[in-house]
């Protein structure tokens, strides 16, 4: 049996397997819509979600399994304060897989000691977030044919954003790739990813997003999380540090995509929307193909 936990929990070549995996769901879906039958996934989300828990849900009933659990720590036993693992003990009785988001960094590795069922970390606090990777690798590959040789652009709050964190943990493994951090001087990368994961990679940090346009292949842009804020002034004063608009653009390659994890706030204007190199709702539509693969991944289906 085995856990998702970090982009990390697979090699290169198990990742390429299952992004190949993953395409094959998109060009033939009906193969694949009645692999897990009588099968249940089990969707734990402590912290609100739209986008990962509807994309796992619509993942498992695309491939003819039913879906159980609770959207919020406060409609569950945890409000009465039952413990991650006690809650993992019991839903390994009722599904076959769990997909958890957590507040806490490291509560899905907790329950996955305890769990008797594959449970996949759909985000822990500000740690990793290692299904949006699958999500954003499986995007830039489909879009742009590889994944080495290429300039990555990572905008916003890079202190806190674990889909940030678990991106730059995932592409180290790839050839020449070069990462451009644009962030103010608050929301830098933590100091353990800029001294451990990127230390024998080239980087470099910048504040201003229009310098960084030019060269960039893959512009990542995340939103400033109002949530992981201690004080409401920090945030207001950090919120709109970063607005990719129409006259930004003009500045980047022709061929140049823009991901984003979602949701947005006012980061991205919407008029980049109708901008062919605006892919972050593409994004969102992989991001169901590839939770396919993993959840046949992980049962063993495949």
């Amino acid at each position: 049996m085995r856990h998702l936990l970090s982009p990390l929990d697979f090699s290169v070549e198990e990742l390429d397997q299952l992004l190949d995996l993953a395409n094959d769901i998109e060009q033939h879906p009906d193969k694949y819509a009645h692999k897990c039958n009588g099968k249940k996934l089990a969707t734990l989300f402590y912290e609100p979600s739209t986008r990962t828990r509807l994309s796992f849900e619509a993942a498992m009933m695309n491939l003819g399994g039913n879906v159980i659990g609770f959207s919020s720590a406060s409609s569950s036993s945890a409000a009465k304060g039952e413990s991650v693992s006690d809650t993992i003990r019991m839903i390994s009785c009722y599904a076959d897989i769990c997909a958890m988001r957590h507040p806490k960094e490291g509560a899905p590795m907790v329950a996955s000691l305890k769990s008797s069922i594959p449970v996949i970390n759909a985000g822990d606090g500000g740690h990793q977030h290692p299904s949006q990777t699958l999500t954003d690798l499986l995007t830039i590959r489909s879009l742009k044919g590889r994944l080495d040789n290429m300039t990555i652009g990572l905008c916003g709050d890079l202190k806190f954003g674990r889909t940030v964190h678990s991106l730059i943990n995932a592409l180290v493994r790839y050839q020449n790739i070069k990462f451009v951090l644009i962030s103010p001087p608050e929301l830098r990368v933590p100091s353990y990813i800029r001294d451990n994961v990127l230390k024998n990679f080239e980087f470099k940090e910048v504040s201003s997003l229009e310098d960084a346009m030019p060269e960039l292949d893959i512009l990542y842009m995340t939103r400033v999380q109002r949530e992981r804020f201690f004080n409401e002034e920090d945030y207001i004063r950090m919120k709109d540090c970063y607005i990719l608009d129409k006259a930004k653009m003009t500045l980047a390659k022709d061929d140049m995509i823009v991901l984003h994890p979602l949701p947005r706030v006012n980061e991205i204007s919407v008029e980049v929307d109708d901008d062919p190199r605006a892919a972050y709702f593409r994004q969102v539509q992989y991001g169901v193909y590839v939770r396919m693969a993993l959840i046949l991944t992980l049962l063993e289906l495949v």
